[in-house]
């Protein structure tokens, strides 16, 4: 009976063992990747829900309330997430841009902005399925730093979390109460 570490050795001078091994890893970052599409759209399922859950809290004659004269309104906050979101994972991941020939109203009623932040979300949820493992892996540029396009997605998250921070202030100062924490 041969002794494993000599047979590896054997297996290696024929080339066999990298071969094999760059197999095995393989298959492993392809499961994983796999791993992390599943948790980017259910991280982005949730997010619709919360985002929605916010903006039809709000009434409609106060989309256009800004807390400052420097402040976007309830509605521009949302149009911002849009735009930026769409626009950062087209350039970035290599997309079609949803919004690239299309100009949003600075102002949009509460149905269009609802309208809106659904096509997004539609957008996001169909570039994460049909982006391949190789692209899903791929580097990209993002904040002065070199990251996966999978990581940008949960940073184009992260902006929307920030701002939906905002909108719940918009809404206590309208004298809404926001739904309670909704967990995860």
């Amino acid at each position: 009976m041969m002794k494993r570490s000599i047979f590896l050795k054997k297996l290696g001078s024929l080339g066999l063992l990298s071969f094999g091994a760059s197999q095995v890893a393989n298959a492993a970052t392809l499961r994983e990747a796999e791993q992390q599409r599943k948790e980017l759209l259910a991280a982005w399922y949730r997010s619709e829900k919360m985002t929605l859950t916010n903006v039809e809290q709000m009434p409609p004659k106060l989309f256009t309330f800004r807390y400052t004269d420097e402040a976007m309104t309830f509605s521009e906050q949302w149009r911002h997430c849009v735009v930026y979101t769409c626009g950062q994972l087209a350039s970035r991941a290599g997309l079609k841009n949803p919004y690239q020939d299309v100009k949003l109203p600075v102002q949009m009623p509460k149905e269009d902005v609802i309208e809106e932040l659904k096509n997004m979300y539609t957008f996001v949820r169909q570039s994460i399925q049909e982006l391949s493992t190789e692209q899903l892996c791929a580097e990209c540029n993002f904040a002065g730093d070199t990251i996966p396009v999978w990581r940008l997605f949960y940073a184009m998250e992260n902006h929307i979390i920030h701002h939906r921070g905002q909108y719940v202030v918009y809404l206590r100062l309208k004298g809404v109460v926001p739904k309670g924490f909704y967990g995860w």
